[in-house]
């Protein structure tokens, strides 16, 4: 959710790229340990929703502030 949040704004571009690389490793190990079709559904929002928040950033400016 900080991720995605954070490409509201260009210069949050170092939150969203950390961010949204940290959720997407999570999101994807709470995929492979979900147990029920609701938890695997929730999963894959908070999966698009990281990798939008990394790609965003990273188009924005990548994982280091600017100077």
């Amino acid at each position: 959710m900080v991720a995605f949040v954070s490409t509201f704004w260009t210069s949050a571009h170092a939150i969203a790229s950390w961010f949204g690389t940290l959720g997407f490793g999570v999101g994807l190990y709470s995929q492979y340990i979900s147990a029920t079709t609701p938890q695997r559904s929730l999963n894959i929002v908070g999966l698009v929703g990281s990798f939008v928040g990394a790609a965003l950033g990273i188009a924005h400016g990548g994982f280091l502030p600017h100077t």
